[in-house]
């Protein structure tokens, strides 16, 4: 009877150590949750050359507002409407390149786009901004029917075509969308690329993300919720 006493006792104990390790685990994770769903920083970085070096300055000071900013464009959408920087004056936005007859990456980005437009379908803050690197193929009507095919939301997603140089040196020497450091390029090369980049409401660049990955997605995500907070 006693040895059975004490191996209850024992069992009792091993169960309450168990039990207790098993919370501590549980409030660790909840914990680790609650940091990953909110950024990392105070204020996301600020970004201005192809090497995306972080540059921490403070919303609002003299040194943010002569930082580097997308100078405006003038670009045609997949309603044939003009798209310029007014279209996103007070707008937070997100970039990408793409070509409607890609046959690899392209979909796939275009997919995570669509999750992004889903995320924030309410939020008036927030547009997309994507730049095709065909264009003279990607007329209006080919990006129409495009945008159909994705389900993109007129308005609230910008699918753009217009001249070729423009956008190229849009993507190489204002976004520095591709990461080809030390490798100089022309017109005659293509430009192809899978990242997306984040633009706050004053033309900056603040981050920059792997529109394949499904953990830099959610990044993103948690930077757009950050970046609406600081503006």
């Amino acid at each position: 009877m006693k040895k059975l006493l004490k191996q209850n006792k024992i069992s009792l104990i091993i169960f309450c150590l168990a039990a207790i390790a098993l919370s501590c685990k549980e409030q660790v994770k909840k914990e680790a949750i609650q940091v990953k769903e909110t950024s990392r920083v105070d204020y996301l970085p600020y970004y201005n050359d192809e090497s995306f070096t972080p540059n921490w300055l403070i919303p609002g000071t003299k040194e943010e507002q002569q930082f580097h900013k997308i100078p405006d464009f003038k670009l045609t959408n997949q309603l044939g409407e003009t798209v310029t920087q007014k279209t996103f004056d007070n707008k937070i936005y997100i970039t990408d390149f793409f070509f409607a007859s890609c046959p690899g990456i392209c979909p796939q980005m275009t997919g995570n786009m669509f999750k992004l437009q889903e995320e924030f379908i309410d939020d008036d803050e927030i547009l997309f901004l994507s730049h095709s690197v065909t264009p003279t193929q990607d007329s209006v009507p080919v990006l129409k029917n495009y945008a159909e095919k994705f389900g993109v939301i007129d308005h609230k997603w910008h699918l753009v075509t217009g001249d070729k140089l423009e956008i190229y040196n849009l993507g190489r020497e204002q976004y520095f969308v591709e990461n080809d450091l030390g490798e100089p390029k022309n017109i005659e090369d293509f430009l192809h690329t899978e990242n997306f980049l984040l633009i706050d409401k004053n033309k900056h660049i603040r981050g920059i993300y792997n529109g394949l990955n499904r953990a830099s997605m959610q990044q993103l995500i948690i930077d757009i919720k950050a970046l609406k907070t600081e503006s």
